[in-house]
């Protein structure tokens, strides 16, 4: 894998590929990429993009990427879209949607399927992030599936968090009840020349201002834009460079970073000793244990006793 890295670091895009092919596919072939890319990654300023489905979020970062390379900086986009809870494949339709940014080379579009991952990330997320850094982005945007409710593991994966709000849907109810209020660092309110736009934009800042844990140091903007004619993005990418120069200034940005490698280093705690303790005890013997539970001849503490007992 050490030539294969190599010619990553070096630039070549079909080697930045099949890293990423291996790492998402899991096995030795991506712990020897990954341990090769780590010391070359933590440099990238990784950027969440939320909200409800039918917000416009793959083209609000398709025209935002368009934005940023007119910076002169490179971008790399990870989408995730959702997996078949029948069939597990996924349409990579985010691949689609932005082709035309895939003739720029200083662009790299990443679709990714969740696989039935809960918070609208996939499970090698932060892996496939951690290869794209490496590689030498400058913005990393990460497009979650867009379940709506559930999507606040986004704020633990990235340093800048973007909600897109739509006029017209209730989302700014809906923010309340899923906790984007309290995750946002830039609220978008997209589709904006819909009717209610800025009504949203109002009721978004009023409940800012009531929110009694918000920030107190980043006054969170709320950016109107209208992703498909460009409207906006050039204020919404100036939001970004702010956040990220702030995020600098006051030491949050080692912060979020903590938060980010915790995230990361627990979940792959987790799944290391999953499997470890599955080959320990036998599958046959967990599939027993769990019979045992479905019939409640056994509670899920004392079950996990016995099995970490042997483990």
């Amino acid at each position: 894998m050490s030539e294969l890295t190599d010619r990553l670091l070096a630039g070549d895009r079909r080697a930045l590929a099949r890293s990423l092919t291996h790492v998402e596919s899991g096995g030795a072939e991506a712990r020897a990429i990954l341990a090769g890319l780590y010391p070359h990654s933590g440099r990238a300023h990784i950027v969440g993009v939320t909200g409800a489905p039918g917000a416009g979020k793959s083209s609000l970062v398709n025209t935002l990427a368009q934005v940023v390379r007119q910076r002169n900086r490179t971008v790399a986009i990870v989408a995730v879209d959702p997996t078949s809870p029948f069939t597990g494949g996924a349409l990579l339709g985010d691949r689609i949607r932005m082709r035309d940014r895939a003739g720029d080379p200083g662009v790299f579009i990443r679709s990714m399927a969740s696989r039935g991952s809960l918070g609208g990330l996939a499970r090698a997320t932060g892996d496939v992030v951690t290869v794209l850094d490496a590689a030498g982005f400058d913005l990393i945007f990460v497009e979650t599936v867009g379940a709506g409710q559930v999507e606040v593991d986004i704020a633990r994966e990235t340093h800048t968090t973007v909600v897109i709000e739509v006029p017209g849907l209730g989302d700014e109810v809906q923010a309340i009840k899923a906790g984007l209020l309290e995750i946002a660092d830039i609220f978008a309110v997209n589709k904006a020349d819909r009717e209610g736009a800025q009504q949203a934009v109002l009721a978004l800042r009023m409940m800012l201002d009531l929110d009694k844990h918000s920030s107190k140091g980043w006054k969170i903007p709320i950016i109107k834009t209208v992703a498909t004619r460009g409207e906006g993005l050039q204020e919404l990418a100036d939001a970004i460079e702010a956040h990220r120069a702030y995020l600098e200034t006051t030491g949050e940005w080692r912060a979020r970073e903590r938060t980010r490698t915790n995230e990361e280093f627990q979940r792959l705690l987790r799944r290391e000793l999953m499997e470890r303790l599955l080959a320990r005890v036998g599958r046959a013997r967990f599939d027993n244990m769990l019979e045992r539970l479905v019939a409640r001849e056994i509670d899920p503490y004392r079950a996990a006793e016995e099995l970490l007992g042997q483990f």
